[in-house]
């Protein structure tokens, strides 16, 4: 039963992290969302995607639907038209629905940092209940990210994280949030390209050439979009593994590779807890 209560408490308190922080949530949704109403509009017909001839923004000024029967998720839909909820369950001329993109790109990182967050306050606060804790899941207290992922916190809180966002921009028009965003997505499409203008991170050692050819060519074979987040984790090690890396290499590797910070953490932990590294 004590087990039980400490993985109780730290739910608790990643869900208090992301109370705190559920401003910052939506302003990143909002910044997200900036550009939606730009894209062509396509729907799903007969199985098949489909261009409508009009963006998504005209669409939506004209009260018209921007998801379609055949579309997105059914806990997204009766969303009213061309409010943001409607955006979320659209599709692209791919045929990805935005909210599987919401959850990747913005969603699932910022849980990933919440839960980080948390990990760094019960490890200061409660260092003794910490240590327990880091026991009870069977890891070193010292790897946060091995801890939390064995934990499993994060899912149950990217729902609640999905929960606040829809209650608070659920039925506000895709081109007020997206106004909304507009400051902070300057901001980071500054810090976009401030990352690209930076000197490119160490060279890597010349015996790791060969693994960074292969390493590379696994990145591209989970076939998401660099800098891969934490969502590919489990595919990128999969790959990682498929392609030749040694085991021991995988942790070499990753700072040479595009990956956003969550997704580094996440596949150590993911190796460690294999036992494979």
């Amino acid at each position: 039963m004590e087990g039980v209560f400490d993985v109780d408490w730290m739910g608790l308190l990643t869900r208090e992290v992301l109370r705190e922080r559920t401003a910052e949530l939506i302003a990143e949704t909002c910044a997200w969302a900036v550009g939606m109403s730009d894209q062509p509009h396509h729907l799903r017909t007969g199985g098949r995607i489909v261009a409508t001839g009009t963006t998504v923004g005209e669409r939506a000024a004209h009260g018209l639907a921007l998801s379609g029967d055949e579309d997105g998720r059914l806990d997204l839909g009766d969303a009213r038209p061309g409010s943001f909820q409607d955006a979320l369950n659209s599709v692209d001329r791919d045929g990805v629905v935005a909210a599987e993109r919401f959850d990747v790109e913005v969603l699932e990182p910022f849980v990933a940092a919440t839960c980080l967050a948390a990990a760094e306050r019960a490890r200061s606060t409660r260092p003794e209940a910490w240590v327990e804790l880091a026991d009870e899941v069977g890891e070193d207290a010292a790897d946060l990210a091995a801890v939390l992922h064995t934990g499993g916190w994060a899912e149950p809180l990217r729902m609640d994280a999905e929960l606040l966002v829809l209650a608070a921009l659920r039925d506000v028009p895709l081109i007020e949030v997206e106004a909304e965003g507009l400051p902070l997505s300057l901001v980071r499409a500054a810090e976009g390209l401030a990352r690209a203008a930076a000197p490119a991170g160490p060279e890597p050692e010349e015996d790791l050439s060969g693994s960074l050819f292969l390493a590379r060519a696994a990145v591209a074979a989970t076939g998401g979009d660099p800098p891969l987040g934490p969502a590919y984790a489990e595919r990128l090690v999969e790959e990682l593994l498929a392609h030749g890396i040694e085991p021991d290499e995988i942790p070499d590797v990753l700072p040479h590779l595009p990956l956003q910070p969550a997704a580094v953490a996440e596949v150590v932990a993911i190796v460690r807890a294999a036992g494979i590294g």
